[in-house]
């Protein structure tokens, strides 16, 4: 399952280990990771920091504080996440269970750390996957080659639920061996569907969860998928519906009120 960071995240207290690049998961993207970081803290300390990542000035203190993410504290990515999917999902309050399940098939596709698991020790930070960084460019780019030599072999012939925003779905597509489904969430009002945004987040976090705490086996495939996501109906969705393969990949539509 590969989820986007939040935008929103909150900062570990002063007492956490420092950040440890070589300790995250996936180690092969340690070279990536460096690049990207130093990147970051160099344009962080520039005079145009807030153009070139594109934030306005409320942020300018978020933005101040990447320059010190090589000695900030770090706590669980679990942790740090804390927008409206993560709210929603509840990583950082699963059973062992879960937690296990989630250890092992969550991954959060991020600018710079280029995938993070959620016991994945991290500082607060702020980079968005579409920054074009000074010495580094476009970051899809940038990660597209690493992600690949390290998620393609593992989604060969597996279920991969899609979480991710476009901006994000950028830097990775997986193989057509496996058995991509996107999710998209649709509202209905009056018999009419449309695309939503911040309840799109809300309703991804609860597939999320589910997945992750539901008993029984996880899905295999698409269609299992569909199964165990209308299990949801008449309680977080109206409707769900799995349309055919369009471009490598299946679209799981989840449907609300």
């Amino acid at each position: 399952m590969l989820l986007p960071p939040s935008e929103g995240k909150t900062p570990p207290r002063a007492r956490g280990p420092q950040l440890d690049l070589s300790s995250l998961s996936s180690p092969d993207l340690f070279p990536v990771r460096e690049k990207v970081l130093d990147a970051l803290i160099e344009v962080s300390a520039s005079t145009d920091a807030l153009q070139v990542l594109g934030v306005g000035a409320s942020l300018d203190a978020e933005i101040a504080r990447n320059v010190q993410l090589r000695s900030a504290p770090t706590r669980e990515a679990k942790h740090v996440y804390s927008g409206v999917l993560y709210a929603a999902a509840g990583l950082d309050r699963l059973t062992p269970t879960g937690r296990a399940r989630a250890a092992e098939s969550v991954r959060i596709v991020s600018g710079l750390w280029g995938l993070v698991a959620p016991d994945d020790l991290i500082p607060a930070y702020r980079l968005s996957m579409g920054t074009h960084l000074p010495g580094i460019g476009s970051l899809p780019g940038a990660w597209r080659g690493a992600l690949g030599v390290e998620l393609d072999a593992r989604a060969d012939g597996e279920l991969v639920v899609d979480c991710r925003s476009a901006t994000y779905l950028a830097a990775w597509h997986p193989p057509r061996s496996s058995d991509w489904v996107q999710v998209r969430v649709l509202r209905e009002l009056d018999g009419k569907r449309s695309v939503v945004s911040h309840n799109a987040k809300h309703t991804r976090g609860v597939l999320t969860r589910h997945l992750l705490t539901r008993r029984g086996r996880a899905p295999q495939d698409a269609e299992g998928l569909a199964r165990v996501a209308a299990e949801l109906v008449g309680s977080a969705l109206l409707a769900v519906e799995l349309g055919p393969p369009t471009r490598g990949a299946r679209t799981l539509e989840l449907v609300v009120a």
